[in-house]
C-alpha cells in the first residue's frame, strides 16, 4: 500500500470539497444549522417558559370585603405562564377559544365569593359550604395546552381559597373542564395530522431541485431552448405537475389517516380547503426548489442544500413545532409559510372553525402571497444564474 498515493487522493478529495460550495455547506454549515434549528424548536435557544393566553369572564357578585375573584386572577398571573385577557360575556370568550386566539377560558360563577366565604367561616364543616363551579373551556386544537393549563388553574384556585397548593384538600369550589368543538376523544395522532399535509409538501423542494439540476447536467434544459417550447410553457408544466403531486400527497395522507381512524371536523368543505391550501403551498416549494437548483451543481448537492429550506419549515411550521413550543420558536414559526398551512388545517380539523373565519382567510392569503413571491424569485434566479 503506497501512502504517497493515498495522501494524494486525500488531498484531491479535500480540495474538491473546499471548492464545491454545496459540499462545504453539508460538512460545515449543515451540522451548525441542524443544531440551531433543534435548539430554537425545542427550547435550548430562547427557551423561556412557554406561556398561554387564557380568557377570564367574571360573573362573581362580590358582596364581601374580600374580592375573591380578583385574588384568584392575581394568583393565576403570578406564575408568568398564563397571559390574562378579559371578556365581557361567555359567547365572545368561547368564540376566542374556538378560533385559537386563546388556549382556555375561565368563567367565574356568580356565587364564587359566597362559596369562598363559606369555606373561610367553616373550613371543616362541609355541610355549611356553598358549592360553586368554575367552568374551564380548553382549545381542542392544542394538545400541550390541554395538558398544561388545568393543573395550573387548579393549583391557583387552591392557593386562593385555602392558602395552600396541595390539590388533595377538599374545597367547596370545583372546576369543570370541557373542550369546545370536540366530537370524540382525540389521540396524539389527531393533533399531528394537520401538520402532515405541510410536512409532505415540503419535500417537493428536494424533488424539484434534484429534477432541475439533473436535467441541467444532462443538457436537457439547453436542448429545450432549441425547440418550439418556450420557457414560460416549460415552467407552467412544472408547476402543474408538482401541484398534481401535492394534491396526490394530500389524498394519500387523508386516505391513510382515515384507515387509521382519523375523523376530522370541517366536513367536505374543510377537505376541499386542505387540497386548495396545500396545492398553493406547493408553488412555494417549487420556488424554493428552483432557488436550490440555482446554487447546486449536481443532484447530490441539491439534496443537501434543499434542507436549508426544508428543516426550518419542518421544525417550525408542521406538527414538530407543536411538540415543544417555546416563546422563540412560536415567534420564529411566523416567518415560515408552512406554519400558516398547519394553522389553517388545525383550525378546520380540530376546532371545527368555518371557512368564513378571518383566521382561515388570513392563513390562505399569507400562503398565497408567499408562494407567488417565492415562486417568481425562484424563476428569476434560475433563469439568470442557473447556467441553462
Amino acid at each position: 500500500m503506497n501512502t504517497h498515493r493515498i495522501s494524494a487522493i486525500v488531498r484531491k478529495d479535500l480540495t474538491k470539497m473546499i471548492r464545491e460550495p454545496a459540499t462545504l455547506f453539508l460538512v460545515i454549515l449543515f451540522p451548525v444549522m441542524l443544531t440551531v434549528v433543534f435548539g430554537v424548536s425545542f427550547g435550548a435557544v430562547g427557551g423561556s417558559t412557554q406561556s398561554y393566553n387564557i380568557g377570564i369572564v367574571d360573573h362573581n357578585m362580590n358582596e364581601s370585603p374580600v374580592n375573591w375573584s380578583h385574588n384568584f386572577v392575581e394568583n393565576l398571573s403570578e406564575n408568568n405562564i398564563l397571559n390574562i385577557q378579559w371578556f365581557s360575556n361567555d359567547a365572545s370568550a368561547q368564540d376566542a377559544v374556538k378560533t385559537g386566539k386563546v388556549q382556555a377560558v375561565i368563567i367565574i360563577p356568580e356565587n364564587f365569593s359566597e362559596s369562598c366565604n363559606s369555606f373561610q367561616t367553616s373550613p371543616f364543616n362541609q355541610s355549611s359550604w356553598v358549592n360553586a363551579t368554575v367552568s374551564l373551556y380548553l382549545d381542542s386544537g392544542s394538545m400541550i395546552a390541554m395538558q398544561a393549563i388545568p393543573p395550573i388553574i387548579e393549583q391557583s384556585l387552591m392557593q386562593t381559597i385555602s392558602s395552600t397548593k396541595i390539590l388533595a384538600v377538599s374545597l367547596p369550589v370545583s372546576m369543570s373542564s370541557q373542550l369546545l368543538s370536540q366530537t370524540q376523544e382525540k389521540k396524539m395522532f389527531d393533533y399531528m395530522v394537520p401538520g402532515l399535509f405541510a410536512y409532505g409538501a415540503i419535500f417537493l423542494i428536494m424533488t424539484v431541485s434534484q429534477s432541475f439540476t439533473g436535467e441541467r447536467s444532462a443538457g436537457l434544459l439547453r436542448r429545450i431552448n432549441t425547440t418550439p417550447i418556450t420557457a414560460s410553457e416549460f415552467m407552467v408544466a412544472q408547476v402543474i405537475s408538482n401541484m398534481v403531486m401535492a394534491v396526490l400527497q394530500v389524498a394519500l395522507i387523508f386516505l391513510t389517516a382515515f384507515l387509521l381512524g382519523y375523523s376530522p371536523l370541517g366536513g367536505p368543505l374543510g377537505l376541499a380547503m386542505a387540497f386548495l391550501i396545500v396545492a398553493i403551498f406547493s408553488l412555494c416549494c417549487v420556488g424554493f426548489g428552483l432557488i436550490t437548483a440555482t446554487v447546486a451543481k449536481s443532484a447530490g448537492a441539491a439534496t443537501g442544500l434543499s434542507f436549508v429550506f426544508i428543516m426550518p419549515m419542518m421544525f417550525l411550521g408542521t406538527f414538530v413545532s407543536g411538540m415543544s413550543p417555546g416563546a422563540l420558536s412560536g415567534m420564529a414559526s411566523r416567518f415560515v409559510p408552512s406554519f400558516y398551512v398547519t394553522d389553517a388545517l388545525t383550525s378546520l380539523f380540530l376546532r371545527g372553525v368555518p371557512l368564513s373565519n378571518f383566521g382561515i382567510i388570513f392563513d390562505l392569503i399569507v400562503v398565497s402571497v408567499c408562494s407567488v413571491v417565492v415562486f417568481f424569485i425562484g424563476i428569476l434566479l434560475f433563469r439568470k444564474y442557473g447556467n441553462i
